[in-house]
């Protein structure tokens, strides 16, 4: 394998272990603000230990996130620096104002909510969780501004061989970024509803902590359903604006060959790249395609022959994707709704409480297959448009790639491992003795 193959599959490796920790530390922050929130309006004790226990929970994730985020930005240096040269005025000053903010924001006042039970008020110390949440979720719309920068770039002039920065506005209100951050930081909140789903399910299942579990139950379920619906609808305006910003992505999505008005969607197909067709094409809904990027069942959708081959992204790993990602949607959003429905009677529901845990890792799949719809999708470009990826991969040798990619995956699994461990074994221990509430049921049912 060469140098561009390792230095992508690396990448790849560390991308996709890092958003194992990304999404959860953006949704569960919420809930825990929430359960907390709701502590400190009843004085329901049943709130606080909720609160400490998801806390923990989301404290191990958070860590091991840290750790792991931070080989990806050296990567720009050492993997890319044909890119970094590329795109570093533009790139670098918003990953500066993502670290100098939001990140030192959310990392000081996480360390104010752990160390602060004793020492704040109960509204100063709620603050503090609060702080973190959206200190946490700002810190991901600027590297997620990046990104989308990368998948259609604005607010740029290229002078000597570099794209420089123009217009830093542009650059982080285009619709291109707000849509995708919306869609990616949806993904995450829906991911920390069915872990907090499937851990309380796990626990009312067994009669451990009943009263408290069902609290945080009630709440992940109608927190998970919300945005279960909204990843739904947001999803629509996310493949309207690739009709213009990224057409032939939308195409591959579809594995739509030929420019045409009126355009089906096929509930079933199968591309046939080689042949530039699909082997198999079945159950058309006429006009859907065209509805879903024009509002209009008869406009003109560009197909994949409309640009030369060595400009297409990887049709079959882009199409199934794509529709991996909706099957397993619409998979979360019939559990949310089941969970919603039956919240108030949670524990009569015997194959609900069994299904529940079972569903945790499937947001996350659901969102690390997102992102390599996006990723692979906007192939062969790093930058859409502008730099294709084999320019922009540093000029070192392949055997000092593969060595180092040898090393992230090994210290990568231990790190997973220990992080995993951890999550599991806490979270069936369940609260801590010490954080029961004295006078309310918390034990066997």
């Amino acid at each position: 394998m060469d140098t561009l193959l390792l230095s992508r599959l690396q990448f790849a490796v560390t991308t996709w272990f890092h958003y194992l920790f990304v999404p959860l530390t953006l949704g569960l922050s919420f809930l825990v603000a929430i359960l907390e929130t709701a502590y400190v309006r009843t004085g329901d004790e049943e709130y606080k230990t909720a609160t400490k226990f998801f806390g923990k929970l989301f404290l191990i994730n958070f860590a091991i996130g840290i750790v792991t985020g931070i080989t990806l930005e050296f990567q720009f240096g050492t993997n890319w620096s044909q890119y970094s040269k590329f795109v570093g005025d533009i790139f670098g000053s918003l990953l500066a104002v993502e670290a100098t903010v939001a990140f030192f924001l959310e990392s000081t006042f996480i360390g104010v909510w752990f160390f602060g039970w004793k020492k704040l008020s109960p509204k100063l110390h709620c603050g503090a969780i609060w702080i973190v949440a959206i200190a946490s979720n700002i810190s991901a719309f600027w590297i997620i501004v990046a990104n989308a920068w990368m998948q259609h770039p604005v607010g740029y002039v290229m002078r000597n061989g570099r794209a420089e920065l123009a217009d830093f506005f542009a650059v982080i209100t285009q619709k291109f970024a707000i849509l995708e951050y919306v869609h990616t930081v949806g993904g995450a909140w829906l991911l920390g509803g069915f872990f907090v789903l499937g851990i309380s399910a796990w626990h009312i299942a067994r009669g451990s902590h009943v009263s408290i579990f069902r609290k945080s139950f009630k709440v992940a379920a109608i927190w998970t359903l919300v945005f279960c619906v909204f990843e739904m609808f947001q999803g629509h305006l996310n493949a309207e604006i690739l009709g213009t910003a990224q057409p032939t992505k939308l195409a591959a999505m579809e594995s739509h060959w030929n420019t045409a008005n009126d355009v089906p969607m096929y509930l079933i197909a199968w591309p046939d790249e080689k042949n530039e067709t699909n082997a198999i094409e079945a159950l058309p809904i006429p006009g859907l395609m065209s509805f879903l990027v024009h509002y209009n069942p008869h406009g003109q959708v560009q197909g994949l022959k409309a640009v030369p081959k060595q400009d297409r992204p990887p049709v079959l790993a882009t199409f199934l994707s794509f529709r991996l990602m909706v099957a397993l949607g619409i998979l979360l959003f019939w559990v949310a709704l089941w969970a919603f429905w039956k919240r108030k009677e949670i524990e009569g529901q015997p194959l609900l409480l069994k299904i529940l845990p079972w569903m945790i890792p499937v947001p996350y799949l659901a969102n690390q297959i997102g992102w390599t719809l996006a990723e692979v999708g906007r192939q062969p470009w790093i930058v859409y448009g502008l730099m294709r990826t084999e320019h922009g991969v540093s000029k070192i040798d392949a055997v000092q790639v593969a060595s180092s990619l040898g090393a992230f995956f090994l210290v990568y699994s231990l790190l997973g491992a220990v992080d995993f461990y951890l999550i599991w074994t806490y979270a069936r221990k369940g609260p801590l003795p010490e954080t029961l509430p004295t006078t309310s049921n918390t034990g066997k049912a």
